[in-house]
């Protein structure tokens, strides 16, 4: 079951966009010396008014879901245990299919579900983050998810050695915890935010289906793997566990772990929906990602066997 949808952009120097890749999923003071100076994204604008039927029915549909998966054991929150072990080159290859491959291509009609491989993408410039909540998001929510994001946050910039942050001023990562009615009326908040989508890549987060849990784009610079900018939406209607397992994978995956794999375990990245939260071998992933001895813009080639050097040095032993 497919928990988020995430891609990955390329801004070209005719600031033409293409899908290069998977960022499921929802990525600081000072902006990148190469990026776009863009507005900051429109707030959402709907009437504070009761949810529809159509929230309320959304709502009913995820805590039925939550309930499901946590009654066949899925949705962990303990990050790994011994029964899940893995090796040094297991995270070297589970990296390198979750770092170093898109799940998504564009297409004329919005994103396209195929593996290719891709490059080394990441931050460069610090990440600062603007979160926005939709008018149906209740004061008490708004103070748990924002307490909620500000800790994630450090503790990812803690991981990575970078800066990411919560930021009012000239955000740079977007995250949107709407409803169904607000994440309808997103589209010039998402335009302005990602200059260059097309109407149906814009549709794709308005009209987002049922079957995607949260999602969220990323943008990078031509072929340098810098990115720039992204834009992540959580459904507002989500009970605790899936809302706080969205907020973790989206913004992880907008940092630059971009695929899932099947072979990933434990981890996040993986479509089984065994683990709601970060795992550790997905912070060894994060580490890896931003250690300096990495480049952007980095094929498999030239970065495998420094990925495989990085994975014997945090996991050691023989494989």
């Amino acid at each position: 079951m497919r928990v988020s949808a995430a891609f990955r952009l390329t801004l070209s120097a005719l600031c033409g966009l293409a899908l290069v890749g998977c960022v499921a999923s929802p990525q600081a003071p000072r902006s990148s010396p190469n990026a776009p100076n863009r507005p900051t994204p429109a707030a959402v604008a709907v009437p504070q008014t009761p949810p529809s039927a159509a929230s309320q029915a959304v709502r009913l549909h995820f805590a039925r879901v939550q309930a499901d998966l946590l009654s066949n054991g899925l949705l962990r929150t303990d990050g790994g245990g011994r029964d899940t072990p893995f090796t040094d080159r297991m995270l070297a290859e589970n990296f390198i299919r979750v770092a170093l491959y898109d799940e998504y291509v564009r297409g004329s009609g919005g994103p396209v579900q195929r593996e290719t491989p891709s490059r080394l993408r990441r931050w460069e410039a610090p990440v600062r983050v603007g979160l926005h909540f939709g008018a149906s998001v209740s004061a008490s929510s708004r103070a748990t998810d924002t307490a909620r994001v500000r800790s994630y946050l450090a503790r990812l910039s803690r991981l990575t050695g970078h800066p990411i942050g919560l930021s009012d001023q000239a955000p740079n990562f977007f995250i949107y915890i709407v409803n169904e009615d607000e994440r309808r009326a997103l589209g010039p908040a998402v335009t302005s935010a990602l200059q260059g989508l097309s109407a149906g890549e814009v549709a794709g987060i308005t009209n987002m289906p049922l079957s995607t849990y949260c999602l969220v784009y990323a943008m990078s610079e031509g072929s340098s793997g810098r990115y720039t900018r992204a834009f992540a939406v959580i459904r507002a209607e989500h009970p605790d566990l899936l809302r706080l397992s969205c907020m973790h994978e989206e913004i992880a995956q907008g940092l630059g772990l971009a695929n899932d794999s099947p072979r990933a375990r434990p981890s996040i990245f993986n479509d089984d929906e065994e683990f709601a939260l970060l795992t550790g071998q997905d912070e060894l992933m994060l580490r890896m990602l931003y250690n300096p001895a990495l480049r952007t813009g980095m094929a498999e080639s030239e970065a495998r066997p420094i990925i495989e050097s990085l994975a014997r040095a945090l996991v050691g032993g023989e494989s």
